[in-house]
């Protein structure tokens, strides 16, 4: 043994190191047994082993040393727009790097909320950048030749005997879809099985052959066997290198229970169909996977490398066991922020800022006079909107009694009457958008500033106009106009979309978390960032989206979506205006988003939520315009003293309101 002394930084090291020994042909020595030297930089804490992560391999051609195998790569984190390497310069996860991908793999009967999960997690992960797709089993059912469901046939008001195990499945009487889901019929759960495997492998196409991070299969996958059968398959085609995740939800709440029950009606097997034996046929079809309905639990556990997460009742309880991996870390941490609260979240840019006026970009400029009356009326009509809403909460409550008995983690008042929620208004941390918030009453709103609302850092352009940038710096102008997401701008400071969504983060994370109504008040594309998650529009949308000064919007989180709408300020009347045929809701049914790109094209949604039974991946179907020469805006109910001066309604040209309005930021 030999002591060898290191001289590094002006500290030296001492470090005792066995010489290693060479390897012959014959000998039998493995590469394991080699001892690993570890030094440590002075500059940081973090080891440094002296042997190499991934060693070449070398030739058979007689030398000494004989071929070693490949050690499996280092899984670590890439970030879109924030991490970097020689194989994947824009941080997403490099092909060849499937460690750092995921597989989640639902777990759960049916009405426990896994679409609802799936949904919320994959447009949060998508949002991030990360690739993420929803393969559904129930999708693929659907599609198949044998039509199974009441979506192709209706249901009969009798019932309907089951196939017995002799007959072929092309004759299977497919119109009781409870009865198909019958497990002692063999036929049928060798069919269900073939539509889960024919799932599975194309989830892994996705992850493994394209650009996929993350594939979500959207099943019960009731039985340890089934699960199993998936952990093999994926262990089998990606050499043991990808993670799989289950994602279990259970429910144990009976009002909860019934109302996901009756959300079910609503879905695409039972559309359109009488309520009364559309709800007695899919309380038969639970009952049949009841019967073989198997938790994780111990036994799995013993799996190497088994990691799971079990939701409660949509997230007022959650277990995480043995996870791994960054992807896999981001899911459980979002998933530990869920609620069903009923709450609004309203959006809204500053008011007219002086720099506004001047078309500069950045800066920290006080609001215009036009901005300062915006602030004004924003503060009246959510105080308004804010009353209203107690008052719809209050009435629903009296024509449906049973909800303030429900077990939630909602508090009632000593009458049993729900709470009515907080109201949060949070600002950047900028003059515009701090003034646009000084004519809240502080005793009835919490008023926060948050550095992470400040507006997309434009660096060493600070305080220029767009023309200026395109004649002084004519290859930045164009490189950002060909990569709006991806370009940061150069100099101190300056930042890209992708930044901004990542410093967004703990923001939305909180908003998903807390149970009362927020209003925001940002900036361009802090709005954009902001609206793309909550409406789940795709990367190539959020650059474009029109988000102009003097508009509202409102969204509240629902079971099967996002309800939102959007209201228009109207500086003579000095009230908002719903903007009409703007309300919409983003889910899974065929309602889409108005158009609200620049020069009336129209937004391209993320295609986890753009569903619809024709594909895993989403309809792709166009979505309705807001282009008229005309739009009409409705007054949103004034308060007393507040009354629009025109009347009723008033016309206003679409270009100088909503939808044509330039943005460029």
């Amino acid at each position: 043994m030999s002591n060898t002394n290191s001289h590094i930084g002006g500290n030296t090291y001492h470090s005792n190191i066995s010489p290693l020994p060479l390897l012959s042909r014959s000998s039998t020595t493995s590469p394991k047994q080699f001892p690993t030297v570890v030094h440590r930089n002075a500059l940081t804490d973090t080891p440094m082993t002296s042997m190499p992560s991934s060693p070449k391999i070398h030739p058979n051609d007689g030398s000494q040393f004989p071929p070693l195998e490949l050690s499996r790569r280092a899984t670590t984190l890439d970030v879109p727009g924030l991490t970097k390497s020689r194989v994947s310069p824009d941080g997403t996860i490099a092909a060849r790097d499937v460690g750092s991908k995921l597989v989640i793999v639902m777990v759960g009967l049916p009405a426990r909320g896994k679409s609802y999960i799936t949904k919320k997690l994959a447009r949060y992960m998508n949002w991030l950048q990360h690739d993420t797709k929803i393969f559904n089993v129930g999708n693929t059912r659907r599609q198949s030749k044998h039509h199974v469901g009441p979506a192709s046939h209706p249901l009969p008001d009798s019932p309907v005997l089951a196939p017995t195990q002799n007959s072929h499945v092309d004759d299977l009487d497919t119109s009781h879809p409870a009865n198909f889901f019958e497990p002692e019929n063999k036929e049928t759960a060798a069919l269900r099985e073939s539509w889960a495997l024919q799932t599975l492998e194309e989830l892994l196409d996705w992850v493994l052959l394209g650009n996929g991070s993350i594939g979500i299969l959207d099943a019960t996958n009731s039985t340890v066997r089934r699960r199993r059968m998936v952990i093999d398959r994926v262990k089998e085609r990606s050499n043991g290198e990808l993670k799989v995740l289950f994602l279990e939800s259970v429910c144990d709440d009976k009002e909860l229970l019934e109302q996901n029950i009756r959300l079910k009606l609503s879905g695409p097997d039972y559309r359109g169909q009488d309520p009364n034996i559309a709800l007695a046929d899919f309380r038969m079809r639970v009952r049949n996977y009841e019967k073989t309905y198997e938790t994780i639990g111990d036994e799995e556990e013993e799996i190497e490398g088994f990691q799971y997460v079990k939701m409660i009742n949509v997230g007022r309880k959650v277990v995480a066991y043995n996870t791994q991996g960054f992807l896999a870390g981001q899911a459980v941490f979002f998933l530990l922020n869920f609620n069903l609260a009923e709450r609004q979240i309203w959006l809204t840019r500053h008011g007219e800022s002086e720099d506004n006026v001047k078309g500069r970009l950045g800066g920290d400029a006080s609001l215009s006079q036009k901005g300062e009356k915006y602030a004004k009326a924003l503060a009246r009509f959510i105080d308004y909107q804010k009353d209203s809403f107690r008052r719809r909460q209050l009435e629903m409550h009296a024509l449906l009694p049973r909800l303030s008995q429900r077990s939630s983690s909602q508090p009632t008042t000593p009458k049993g009457e729900p709470i009515e929620p907080h109201f949060c208004v949070w600002t950047s941390m900028l003059k515009r958008s701090i003034e646009t918030a000084k004519w809240f009453d502080e005793d009835k709103y919490d008023i926060k500033q948050m550095r992470m609302l400040n507006e997309l850092g434009t660096g060493a352009y600070d305080g220029m106009t767009y023309e200026e940038i395109k004649q002084k710096f004519p290859a930045e102008y164009n490189a950002r106009m060909s990569d709006k997401i991806g370009y940061r701008y150069p100099g101190v400071g300056g930042e890209s979309y992708l930044d901004v969504i990542n410093r967004l983060r703990p923001v939305i994370v909180e908003v998903e978390r807390m149970q009362d109504h927020v209003l925001l008040i940002g900036h361009r594309v802090v709005a954009r960032v902001l609206l793309a998650y909550f409406l789940n529009l795709g990367r190539q949308a959020i650059g474009d989206l029109d988000v102009p000064l003097n508009t509202l919007w409102v969204l509240e989180p629902k079971p099967y979506g996002v309800f939102w709408a959007v209201y228009q300020y109207d500086e003579e009347s000095d009230w908002f205006y719903e903007i009409e045929n703007s309300q919409g809701r983003t889910s899974s049914s065929s309602m889409r988003p108005p158009s609200m790109l620049r020069n009336g094209s129209q937004i391209e949604p993320s295609s986890t939520l753009a569903s619809g039974p024709t594909s895993h991946s989403g309809s792709t179907s166009s979505l309705p315009s807001l282009d008229p020469p005309l739009t009409i805006l409705t007054p949103a109910s004034p308060i007393a003293g507040q009354s629009p001066k025109d009347g009723d309604t008033k016309e206003r040209d679409s270009n100088l309101t909503y939808v044509a309005r330039v943005g460029n930021t």
